[in-house]
């Protein structure tokens, strides 16, 4: 104690304070032969100079792969002054099972109207783009929601976004539109082969346009309908131009779809196409159009469903991956920093397609409706009434007349048999 009020180098502990008779007084430090070090009295420091206090709740450590957010909601208010509300259990609740959405078993039987707002924060938390976690996160939605999650997926010169996440594509089911224009895919591509699956055969349009298709992957991808009848059975609208290589024997094997009522076989390698015309409206109903048909307008089919923006990602993600960074001119930059000149990206055009899309012939198809009857429903009862009538008569008249012919023949049989031939017979 001597030695530490005797050091010249000791630490200054600060003013002492003494409450007396309900005042509370300052005193120096008075010891026999210690002068005290306080001379002047210096402010009060509660913490060291270096000290800092920081709040921070929900701490992960450095190694953790995203930043959580935080379990309060800052606000202002009208006066300025800072306010803050503690959120909802149930956002809590979400949030920390959208951070875990890959290692849930199942969500069959779950809610859609709660399994939405699941999909929604996963997606915000950019979940589905991580790699092995965000295809097992997929997976648990396509299995347990199917169209919900995706109705409609447009693809079109998407190449990248294809090779880097095939196996997300596959999961998606119960897609109605796909659109796989200008992605070069060939006879062998993978995902040519999915198109077989049973998970897509609620497909009704597929644009397969300027993808590098041949007759052999035409068989492949009607195989399953022409053998199994199974696949592709449903499709009503089917979008093939721009593949020279498809020749008019491909086109036989398109006679399986028998709901198409589409076609666009434009920039085809077809020879004869006078007698592809004349087979493809005697088997399935299908007339040449003389006028472009808006059914193949490429913005029909779009991407819709709680994952549209997940392919927006994606896109993304695999572009800043393979695309150098962009070295714009200091004048162009700053344009661009101040919203002066907007920043728009080129569309990717097909050469092929675009040529061909010049060109003035082309060749689409379509099936003609039936004849409505614009009479009263009366009148139209009444003359279904008679056809029917009439088709009863001509059922029952044809069917007396194989009668005829059928006792006719067996008596011709009955006299043709030989007396060898009834001795075999009365033996038995």
């Amino acid at each position: 104690m001597s030695y530490y009020l005797n050091s010249e180098n000791h630490l200054d502990p600060g003013p002492i304070y003494v409450r007396e008779n309900g005042q509370l007084h300052m005193v120096n430090l008075a010891l026999d032969g210690v002068r005290s070090g306080l001379q002047k009295p210096r402010p009060f420091r509660l913490f060291p100079k270096g000290f800092s206090v920081e709040l921070c709740m929900n701490r992960e450590d450095d190694t953790a792969q995203k930043e959580k957010t935080d379990h309060f909601i800052f606000t202002y208010t009208r006066e300025g002054n800072l306010r803050y509300s503690a959120k909802s259990l149930f956002s809590l609740v979400l949030g920390f099972i959208s951070d875990n959405v890959d290692h849930i078993d199942s969500l069959i039987g779950f809610p859609e109207q709660i399994a939405e707002k699941l999909f929604s924060a996963a997606e915000a938390r950019q979940k589905f783009t991580e790699p092995g976690a965000g295809l097992r996160a997929l997976q648990k939605f396509t299995e347990a929601y199917g169209s919900l999650v995706l109705c409609s997926l447009c693809l079109r010169n998407r190449y990248l976004v294809i090779s880097e996440k095939l196996e997300e594509i596959k999961s998606f089911r119960e897609l109605t539109c796909l659109d796989l224009s200008c992605c070069k895919l060939g006879d062998e591509h993978e995902l040519l082969e999915h198109l077989t699956n049973e998970a897509l055969s609620s497909v009704t349009q597929l644009h397969l346009k300027d993808n590098c298709l041949s007759d052999a992957g035409v068989r492949k991808m009607t195989a399953p309908v022409r053998v199994m009848k199974r696949g592709l059975e449903n499709l009503t609208l089917l979008d093939l131009s721009c593949n020279p290589e498809i020749t008019d024997a491909g086109i036989g094997y398109l006679f399986s779809f028998r709901k198409l009522n589409c076609l666009d076989i434009s920039g085809t390698g077809l020879k004869d196409i006078k007698a592809v015309k004349h087979k493809l409206q005697t088997h399935i109903g299908l007339v040449h159009s003389k006028v472009p048909l808006k059914e193949f307008d490429h913005s029909n089919c779009k991407t819709e469903g709680w994952a549209d923006q997940i392919v927006l990602q994606w896109e993304r993600v695999t572009a800043e991956a393979v695309k150098p960074p962009e070295a714009s001119e200091p004048r162009t930059a700053a344009q661009h920093f101040y919203g002066k000149r907007a920043r728009a990206e080129a569309p990717v055009k097909c050469p092929l397609a675009d040529s061909y899309m010049n060109s003035s012939e082309k060749l689409q198809f379509y099936k003609e409706k039936a004849p409505d009857c614009h009479g009263p429903l009366l009148k139209c009862e009444a003359v279904s009434s008679q056809e029917s009538k009439k088709s009863k008569k001509r059922a029952f008249e044809e069917s007396e007349k194989e009668q005829n012919n059928s006792s006719q023949s067996s008596k011709q049989k009955y006299v043709c048999l030989a007396v060898e031939d009834w001795d075999l017979l009365n033996s038995y």
